[in-house]
């Protein structure tokens, strides 16, 4: 009895060691795959903090319509969100990447209220490029990035383009960017076909008169060469909220810009645009739809125009 029960004691030591041993390894894993986890991510959300920097024209010196590669250690997903909300709105970049065979969750959000990136969201490689144009309205109001995966291919046709297109085509050229290319009898079944006048296996239609981009069915409106490419390079929906922030910008701007016409005015600096500026503003006040832009354009293209004649120039 004695022997038996000595070992009945010795098989449950050796079960409740088993059990805990096994406990404190599944403990371990799980720490271990949280601290894991948490470590991607806050790593994700330094990575967006500092790409949300790099892709700013003013603080990495950015040319205009110049093209600048970005290259990423893995493969990236960048997720574009847009906020409206507030005097400016914002901004929201996050990323995710490929690893240990499966796509990590995003991490943290980083937020900038003078950012206007536009791209597919989320959009997805290795290596990315980025140029910039400035958005004027009719001042200058931001600079716009435009943000796309080599895995995203562009061909341009101007065949029987408008001829005011033609800018837009030497544009395209002096990109030099991989992933555009302004001809398209090369292009393959995985390139974005973009025509400047209604043609055959078009997948994005440029009216370049009425000034509107058409995907599929939807038709996004544009003012100026800057919203045009943004429309054909972002989602609709990441367009029309960049646009609205875009506005609020500008009505911010003009209120500025009737402080200052006031002021120089009392130097015989009259350059008779405060009623204008006073249109404008109220125009913009509670406009909660993209399409203001074409509402606008007029009155815009009249500053402008007011402006470069006058003494007194911005």
């Amino acid at each position: 009895m004695l022997n038996k029960k000595g070992d009945l004691n010795i098989s449950f030591g050796w079960l409740f060691a088993i059990i805990v041993g096994a406990t404190i390894l599944v403990l371990a894993i799980y720490g271990a795959t949280k601290i894991i986890k948490t470590g991607q991510q806050e790593g994700q959300a330094v990575g967006a903090k500092e790409l949300g920097v790099l892709l700013n024209p003013l603080e990495t010196g950015f040319k205009s319509a110049i093209s600048t590669p970005l290259q990423l250690r893995v493969e990236t997903r960048i997720f574009n969100t847009c906020s409206d909300f507030g005097n400016f709105g914002k901004q929201g970049i996050q990323t995710s990447e490929f690893s240990f065979n499966k796509w990590t969750l995003p991490g943290v959000e980083s937020s900038f209220e003078n950012k206007y990136i536009f791209s597919k969201s989320p959009t997805e490689g290795k290596k990315f490029y980025i140029f910039s144009k400035p958005f004027e309205f009719p001042f200058k109001v931001s600079d716009l990035i435009y943000l796309t995966s080599e895995n995203e291919k562009y061909c341009f046709d101007f065949s029987n383009a408008p001829q005011e297109t033609e800018d837009i085509e030497e544009e395209i050229l002096q990109l030099n960017q991989a992933n555009l290319v302004a001809n398209c009898t090369k292009a393959d079944s995985q390139t974005t076909k973009v025509c400047f006048k209604s043609g055959t296996g078009c997948d994005i239609n440029v009216n370049y008169n009425t000034k509107y981009v058409q995907k599929k069915q939807d038709k996004i409106y544009f003012e100026g060469d800057a919203l045009m490419y943004a429309a054909i390079f972002s989602d609709q929906k990441i367009y029309e909220c960049q646009v609205e922030r875009l506005m609020k910008r500008t009505k911010q701007l003009a209120e500025i810009y009737k402080e200052k016409e006031l002021i120089v005015s009392q130097k015989n600096c009259v350059s008779n645009l405060a009623g204008d500026l006073d249109l404008l503003i109220s125009s913009l006040e509670n406009a909660n739809d993209y399409k203001i832009i074409n509402s606008v354009s007029d009155l815009v293209e009249d500053i402008k125009n007011k402006n470069k004649y006058s003494s007194c120039l911005w």
